[in-house]
């Protein structure tokens, strides 16, 4: 009776231990050094923690999203749009280096929670970009959220087809 106690509790270790291993994520390490501005950005189901460092020197990735630079990270130039829109506006380009861990989602999505971390990020660091980024409608979190599959339907409205035979 011993022998299968030791199993049992042998096997609800490995269990254990493997929903621990899965719930591991990756942090990268930000290769920046000095004071930053930590925000948060979040949209449909992704969530971009945003770090917003000065400029200090020259360096060649400003930008760095999941350890790899923005363009490597975000493959079309739409996302590209996304990201830079709010460093644009406020014409901090070239002052400033962000840095980006970003999960959930797709693509689109985890850019547009960028978009909205750096927005506040960039508030954060000087509260007198706040108009220009308020009137762009960057600062505002779109709360859209895929809707859920009801029971009975095949998706959220979409409804078996009627048959009449």
């Amino acid at each position: 009776m011993s022998t299968t106690n030791t199993t049992k509790k042998a096997a609800k270790n490995e269990v254990v231990a493997s929903k621990a291993s899965r719930k591991k994520v990756q942090k990268f390490i930000v290769p920046f050094e000095g004071e930053y501005f930590y925000a948060i950005g979040r949209r449909k189901s992704a969530i971009a923690q945003v770090r917003v460092y000065k400029k200090n020197n020259s360096s060649d990735k400003e930008y760095i999203v999941n350890g790899k630079s923005m363009k490597e990270y975000f493959p079309t130039s739409h996302e590209w749009d996304f990201f830079n829109e709010p460093i644009i506006l406020t014409g901090s380009e070239g002052k400033v280096v962000v840095s980006v861990l970003v999960r959930g989602g797709g693509l689109s999505g985890q850019a547009q929670a960028v978009r909205l971390g750096i927005a506040r990020a960039l508030t954060k660091m000087d509260e007198g970009l706040r108009p220009i980024l308020k009137s762009s409608n960057l600062l505002t979190r779109d709360s859209r959220v895929v809707e859920r599959k009801k029971p009975g339907l095949r998706k959220a409205r979409r409804r078996p087809q009627w048959s009449k035979r």
